[in-house]
Order: structure tokens, then C-alpha cells, then sequence
């Protein structure tokens, strides 16, 4: 197979002005890491027309024969194709799989290598393990060792005593600087499939494993391809919006050799239903919401010269009634799309349970170092040295929907995580007579671009603004200010806010779960601003968020044609 060289500058690369998150290049790719002082290298198959933000897969292929034969003989660079997958192949030293630990470590250092956003762009949340022959035992190990990080494991291979070595370890959190990317590398529930001769000795114990990890009950089911299903217990003491208590333990049983392409196929469309995203105190599982199949419609229109898409959801209830109702413009991270976001933000759920339309628009490129792609999302940023207008393209797309749904124009509402969130307090600034009110997770102010504070918000516009109290982007612990100890940019456009809106300085405060209130009321004591620290959370959002946004503040606030707020429908100056 031909290996091809990546280029020195992707920022050289014109992108796709019709699918801007198609990737810049496609076939076969040598990396490297660094690992415990060795530099290791590992080949990547970026399939044609691939997108960003697919699933990712990282095999540990068995040692009996070269990598590239065994790639080229095999059915996987085609499964890629068909799936559209980025696939991530491991390459073993000449003497084969060491079952030490060290090869374990290699496959987590690929995992990180894999979102450096160097060449093309993938999320943490969707990237699974598998490992064939000796390589079923590295992936054991490697997953083990970071369950967190991982979102589903295969592995097609007899186990020895070594597969459990990191029974008992944790890779514990890793600082990864001003980035997006998390690794918390704790213990946690995981969907996996294991094949092997019998489930006997060190494969028994590999399945026990699993089986208290995730908390199994102990009674099997089986079906064509695995001859035991254990299934999580029933009982559930924690809610399950953030978490879905989801993971199987399947295991196939009298196989040896190499999966056949049928077998893997139904490997596959078990284990890649899972999706791990950041949350507090660690990540969590669950089912992925495909939003096709949810019954969201991609929608789309040209502006700038590109197409922009969006996701639209519309409750049932709401597509069978003639009254108007809310519009929730909900906006992704940087790096992220339209569908991981309905993912990541449940805020589709809440619109069904609330009946509200929900929109996920999709942002404009950016290059966010050089030599770097040139169409990483994000928003409101920069192509060939110009600002993209995704201001106006949001407002567009609001307009778009008025004009096909009942939209209540007096409750149309914005929230966004990351580079999500700076977008809706930037559509606050730009276009107060539209939003009734916003809430940005994580962010709240572009650093990178400096822009301005408002001198008026007029109509005013209610924030409610919640991050992690671990968020690199928002916390700075030793020269932060205000309560919550926020970095200088952010803390001055919340003062300039409260100078705005009139506010007491001094805020009220509560506790509820997991998040710390801090409420800035008017002379009406109508909350014009809510601050929320997460407690034990990095840059990231969670469901609840979504739900809390919504019940606890937007919903609240309407406001007139003519631009008058109100708060639980009384006027609110």
C-alpha cells in the first residue's frame, strides 16, 4: 500500500466550500509518538470524502505478519471506506506485542496523538479500541488503564494472565493545556465484545472484569454472533441524563484466527453506538443520537460563498399544532458539528419534553495555528484573513425557520458551549431585539479576538453563564477575579453587564448539586445575570445543563416587538 507523506502546510489546502468539514486529504499516513522515551510510529487511513468528528478506530493488529500486509489483505481500509471511519493502525517492534504495559501505553499515547488536529480534526468522544491475536491483549490493557477515554473495546484473541496488569491501575488526569481536549483516565462502565476459545481461566477472568465494571447482571443471552450477552443490572440509583447506564458484556465463544469482515460488522454496530463526552467529575456514556434517526432534518443555505448547514428538530406536538412556540439556537464547540452537539447537549430531548424547536447550526472555518487546516469550526472566525459573518448566518437561519414553523418571535433563545457559548453572547450584542434571552456554557468572550465590551445592550438581554470551575479557559485560580475566580476578559464584560443592566454587585447565592449559584438581580430583583461554577468540571457541558438552562432561566423571559423584557411575564423595567 502506498504511504503518503502529509503535507507541510494544510493551510495551503482549499477547502470544500460545500462541505466545509470535509477533510483535506485522504489515504494512507505514517505518525508518530512519543512514548516512555521512544519515538513509535503508527499509520492512519483517512478514507475519501470523509468528514471530521466520525468515529475513530484504533487497532492493535496481530504480530505474526507486517502491518501492511495484514492491512492490505484484510477487509479494513475498505470498512472504513463504507463506514467512513477514521481508522488508526498500531505497528508492534520487531519483536512482536510486549504484554509489559509499554505497548499498552503506546496505544493511549496514539489515542491523544490522534486530536492534535494536525492534519485533520476528531473529537475524544467517539474512539474505540480493538486488538487481534497478541494485540487483543494490548488493547485489554491500554483500555483498562484509561476506561474514560475510550468509548467501546474489541478484541478477538485468547487471554493470558498479562490482560489483566492494569486490572487495578488508572492512568490517571493529564494536563493537556489550553485545549479542548480532556483525559481524566479513570475506571468506568464500557461496551465491549470479546472473542475468544473459551470462556475459561485468564478469558473468565477478562469477562468478570468487564462484568463488575459494569455492573452486570449475571444471568447470559446470546444472539447470532455472540453466544453470551450479559446486560447491565436494572437497578439505577443515579438519574441518567448525563450518564446511560448502557454497557453489555458480549462474548463470542470458540473463535480463533482472525474476525471475519460479517463478524466485525456486527462487532461494530454494537460497540460504536457509544459515545463518551467530558462531564463533571469525569466522562460520560451514552447511546449516540444519530439525528436522522432522532427525526431531526439537516437543512441548509448559501452565505459567504458557502453552504452552512443546520439540524432542526420539531417535537411532534408541535408539527400537529397551529400555536406559536420557542426557538432554542444551540451551538457547538470549536472543532465540533451540528450532529455531535445534539449529542453532546441533549437539548433535543428537552425540546420534546418542552415543546420547543431546537436548531444546531454548524459554524464557519478557521485556522487555528498555522501550517494547520484552514476549515476547524468555529465561530465567528477567521478565512484568509477575514472574519466570517456567522452572525449573519445564524439570523438567517432563525428567519428560515420563522418562515416555515410557528415560532413565537417573543421567546427566541441562544445558548452554545466553548466557542458555542461566545457565539451566543455575541448574537446577544449584535441583535438584542431577537433573544430574548442566552446562556453560554464555558465561554462568554472570544480572548483571542478582543472585542470591544458593548456600551449598551439595548433591548437588554439576560445572561446565564455556567463552566466548570476547572475550565482552562474560564478559571485562572491565582489572578482571577470576582467570586468564582474568572479570568480578567470575562470578568469584565460580567461587570460590564451588571453596570449595564444596573445590577447589585453583591450576588445571592445557593447550592444545588453540583453547581454553585451566584445571582445578579435588578431593582425589580429580576436575575439578569446567573453565574454557575460546576464543581470538579474541566472545559466542557453536560444534558443538565441543557434542562437547567432552560426550566430555570430562559423559558422565563419573553420580550415584545417592541423590545420590552419580561420576566414571568411582568415588565421588567
Amino acid at each position: 500500500m502506498e504511504i503518503r507523506s502529509f503535507p507541510q502546510d494544510m493551510g495551503s489546502l482549499e477547502l470544500d466550500r460545500h462541505e466545509l468539514r470535509r477533510c483535506l486529504i485522504s489515504g494512507l499516513y505514517e505518525e508518530a509518538v512519543e512514548c516512555n522515551g521512544e519515538k513509535r510510529s503508527f499509520y492512519t487511513y483517512l478514507a475519501p470524502g470523509l468528514t471530521y468528528n466520525q468515529r475513530c478506530l484504533i487497532v492493535a493488529p496481530p504480530d505474526d505478519q507486517p502491518v501492511l500486509s495484514w492491512l492490505e489483505a484484510g477487509f479494513w481500509t475498505d470498512f472504513a471506506d463504507r463506514h467512513q471511519i477514521f481508522l488508526h493502525v498500531l505497528v508492534p517492534r520487531d519483536g512482536g506485542w510486549q504484554t509489559d504495559g509499554s505497548d499498552a501505553d503506546y496505544m493511549n499515547k496514539v489515542y491523544m496523538q490522534a486530536q492534535s488536529r494536525r492534519w485533520y480534526v476528531t473529537m475524544q468522544d467517539n474512539i474505540y479500541a480493538a486488538g487481534i491475536g497478541l494485540g487483543a491483549i494490548v488493547a485489554q490493557q491500554a483500555v483498562m488503564k484509561s476506561t474514560s477515554e475510550w468509548s467501546g473495546l474489541a478484541t478477538f484473541g485468547d487471554m493470558d494472565g498479562s490482560a489483566l496488569l492494569n486490572a487495578e491501575a488508572a492512568g490517571g488526569g493529564q494536563a493537556t493545556g489550553a485545549t479542548e481536549l480532556a483525559v481524566s483516565g479513570a475506571k468506568a462502565q464500557l461496551p465491549v465484545w470479546m472473542a475468544w476459545g473459551e470462556s475459561s481461566s485468564a478469558n473468565a477472568a477478562v469477562r468478570a472484569y468487564w462484568m463488575k465494571e459494569n455492573d452486570s447482571d449475571p444471568e447470559p443471552y446470546s444472539n447470532k454472533y455472540a453466544s453470551e450477552i450479559y446486560f447491565p443490572r436494572t437497578v439505577c440509583k443515579k438519574s441518567q441524563v448525563n450518564e446511560e447506564k448502557i454497557a453489555q458484556v458480549r462474548v463470542t465463544g470458540g473463535f480463533s484466527g482472525q474476525p471475519s469482515r460479517e463478524l466485525f460488522e456486527a462487532v461494530w454496530a454494537y460497540v460504536s453506538k457509544a459515545c463518551r463526552h467530558r462531564c463533571f467529575g469525569g466522562k460520560a456514556l451514552r447511546n449516540f443520537e444519530d439525528p436522522a434517526e432522532y427525526g431531526a432534518e439537516k437543512h441548509s443555505l448559501e452565505h459567504e460563498g458557502f453552504t452552512r448547514v443546520w439540524y432542526e428538530y420539531v417535537p411532534e406536538s408541535v408539527k400537529h399544532s397551529d400555536a406559536p412556540v420557542p426557538l432554542v439556537v444551540c451551538m457547538h464547540g470549536r472543532g465540533g458539528s451540528a450532529e455531535s452537539f445534539m449529542d453532546m447537549s441533549g437539548m433535543n430531548r428537552v425540546a420534546e419534553e418542552r415543546g420547543f424547536v431546537v436548531i444546531f447550526p454548524e459554524a464557519g472555518p478557521y485556522q487555528i495555528r498555522p501550517g494547520a487546516p484552514r476549515n476547524l469550526l468555529l465561530w465567528n472566525g477567521q478565512y484568509m484573513d477575514k472574519r466570517v459573518d456567522d452572525t449573519g448566518f445564524v439570523l438567517k437561519a432563525i428567519a428560515d425557520v420563522k418562515a416555515r414553523r410557528h415560532i413565537d418571535s417573543t421567546r427566541v433563545y441562544a445558548c452554545g458551549q466553548s466557542s458555542g457559548g461566545m457565539m451566543s453572547s455575541d448574537l446577544a450584542v449584535a441583535a438584542p431585539e431577537v433573544f430574548a434571552a442566552v446562556a453560554p456554557w464555558s465561554a462568554i468572550i472570544n480572548p483571542d479576538f478582543k472585542p470591544p465590551l458593548p456600551e449598551t445592550m439595548d433591548p437588554p438581554v439576560p445572561y446565564m453563564f455556567l463552566f466548570g470551575d476547572r475550565d482552562w479557559l474560564c478559571v485562572d485560580r491565582n489572578e482571577g477575579e470576582l467570586e468564582y475566580h474568572v479570568a480578567k476578559d470575562i470578568a469584565a464584560f460580567l461587570k460590564n453587564l451588571m453596570r449595564l443592566y444596573e445590577l447589585d454587585e453583591t450576588p445571592r447565592r445557593y447550592t444545588c448539586g453540583e453547581i454553585s449559584y451566584y445571582v445578579y438581580q435588578n431593582a425589580r430583583r429580576v436575575p439578569m445575570l446567573v453565574v454557575g461554577t460546576v464543581h470538579d468540571m474541566t472545559h466542557a457541558n453536560y444534558p443538565r445543563e441543557s434542562w437547567i438552562a432552560y426550566d430555570e432561566f430562559l423559558c422565563k423571559f419573553s420580550k415584545s416587538e417592541d423590545g420590552t423584557l419580561f420576566y414571568m411575564g411582568e415588565e421588567v423595567r
